[in-house]
């Protein structure tokens, strides 16, 4: 049930952290550049993206509707603010060199700012699970399998070679939005980093198979069981645990441990790379995100309900 508590407010807050917040390491951790403007919107968003899996029927509309929106104002209420000071700091940041230390803490405070979200979000995601049927459940898993269809698609077409150019253009289009244009030489350095990675998209597949498989399981085994809202909370808490450890999967622990490592080394190479103008650029996006997050911090909930408008 990981991408059902985290998905819906932390899509939208994910650019702080899955992207921004704390030095950036995030740019390059997942990748959504059009966080901030969808922020705003994202409760509504969050909806469609809900209902693109579940199908929910007209009972359940609107709690999840409200439920969702309070969950917004909440984060808008309690986190957003926490992250000022933390986007002050990135943007500070840049002017000095950036050790792979450094960003390997800031790893750990965004996951464990993740988890903040999770945990709160958690009653919510068990009132969920508890209202689905067995045909949205299936629903569910069906999403799941395009979706695996479309990563191969995207990730699993030709040689290493053409892999590891493919997920280079990715990275670089991150960095362009932080940092404006590379030159030539800046580029060749930043594809030698990107290369550096370890790249085994089948046994990231494998990995997310494996999370998707464990919460229909979990999903199934609530609707049969119908277990208390308080034992759910507790049956979903454990699951994102397990989720964010790959399960004690060893091959997928090994892995993701490399691969972050090395993506950190390429973090810190682009930081310390950067020229006058490029830390400019990167300290004006960084002051846009302060300015908006500190904006959409002070809405009033009534004002988010009002922004729901889907039907």
């Amino acid at each position: 049930m990981q991408n059902f508590i985290m998905r819906p407010l932390y899509k939208f807050a994910q650019t702080f952290g899955n992207q921004m917040v704390i030095g950036l390491l995030v740019v390059f951790l997942s990748g959504c550049s059009m966080a901030r403007l969808g922020y705003n919107n994202g409760e509504t968003v969050s909806y469609f993206w809900l209902n693109g899996y579940v199908g929910f029927d007209a009972d359940q509309k609107p709690w999840i509707k409200k439920e969702l929106a309070n969950l917004f104002a909440w984060h808008r209420r309690t986190q957003l603010p926490e992250y000022l000071p933390l986007l002050e700091q990135a943007k500070k940041r840049v002017q000095a060199p950036v050790g792979e230390a450094e960003l390997a803490r800031d790893y750990e405070e965004i996951r464990r700012r993740m988890l903040v979200i999770t945990d709160r979000a958690a009653p919510v995601a068990a009132d969920l699970a508890l209202a689905l049927r067995p045909e949205q459940i299936a629903n569910i898993e069906k999403k799941f399998a395009d979706n695996n269809e479309k990563f191969r698609k995207e990730h699993l077409r030709g040689d290493l070679a053409q892999r590891q150019r493919d997920r280079f253009k990715r990275s670089m289009k991150q960095a362009e939005i932080w940092f404006g244009n590379f030159s030539g030489e800046q580029e060749r350095l930043i594809r030698q980093l990107s290369d550096a990675r370890p790249m085994d998209d089948e046994l990231v597949l494998a990995d997310r198979m494996q999370r998707q498989a464990e919460m229909i399981r979990l999903l199934q085994r609530i609707e049969a069981e119908k277990p208390t809202r308080e034992a759910t909370v507790g049956m979903i808490r454990q699951y994102v645990s397990g989720a964010m450890d790959h399960f004690d999967h060893p091959e997928y622990q090994n892995y993701f441990e490399k691969y972050r490592a090395a993506q950190i080394r390429m973090v810190a190479g682009i930081f310390n790379m950067s020229t006058p103008a490029q830390k400019q650029h990167f300290e004006e996006a960084v002051q846009a995100w302060i300015t908006d997050f500190d904006t959409l911090s002070r809405l009033d909930p009534p004002q988010a309900a009002q922004r729901i408008t889907v039907k």
